[in-house]
Formats: structure tokens, C-alpha cells, sequence
């Protein structure tokens, strides 16, 4: 088995070789949008402290 063969993959490559691609933007997108999440939701807890250490007063 040659190496254009192993990267042809018997005709599937496109497939194999797209769900690979897919994977990988997945896994790197996936901390990128937890962390943007959690600091979104830190801002809106920040605000809302504000905001009722305002009414407090």
C-alpha cells in the first residue's frame, strides 16, 4: 500500500478525510465558545451585583 493510496482511501477519502476536517474546527471551536459563554455570563452577574448593590444603598 502506497501513501497515495492510503490518502485516496479506496474512493472515500472526500468523506473520511472531510469528517476529519469537521472534527477538528469542532474541537477547536468548542473552548473558544465555552470560554466567550462563561465570560458573558460573568459580565451579567458583574452587572447585576451592580445593580442590586445600587438598590441597596
Amino acid at each position: 500500500m502506497s501513501i497515495a493510496e492510503f490518502f485516496h482511501m479506496g474512493g472515500y477519502a472526500l468523506y473520511v478525510w472531510g469528517s476529519f476536517g469537521m472534527m477538528a474546527l469542532l474541537l477547536l471551536a468548542e473552548p473558544i465558545m465555552v470560554y466567550q459563554q462563561r465570560k458573558s455570563i460573568l459580565q451579567r452577574l458583574r452587572r447585576m451585583a451592580r445593580l442590586n448593590e445600587a438598590e441597596s444603598s
